[in-house]
């Protein structure tokens, strides 16, 4: 399998990371290393994991962030990498806003 993060869930890593940075110092490179860690492990592990609205969700393992992706015939699409700890109705808002591979 091959991965391809959409520009929404890289911006999601982003806005993760910045998070972190402003609470402790390489806080935020640590997310973004862990997370990348987590993506890596779809080209393995995509498709095992539990549906949620039409998505595939792979928790990360260090962080209190989903990982939401579908499979696309070789490739496993992340469409969103969101903090867990939101309100469930922002999560499912998120999840339904135009989130298109290109």
């Amino acid at each position: 399998m091959r991965i391809r993060l959409l520009p929404e869930a890289e911006r999601d890593v982003e806005i993760g990371s910045d998070f972190y940075e402003t609470q402790h110092p390489g806080l935020g490179k640590c997310f973004t290393d862990c997370i990348s860690i987590d993506i890596d492990s779809l080209k393995t592990f995509a498709g095992i994991h539990e549906q949620y609205r039409g998505y595939f969700r792979s928790l990360s393992k260090r962080f209190p962030f989903t990982i939401y992706y579908k499979l696309n015939g070789e490739w496993v699409d992340v469409y969103a990498i969101l903090d867990a700890r939101q309100d469930p109705s922002r999560i499912d808002a998120l999840l339904q806003s135009p989130r298109t591979t290109d």
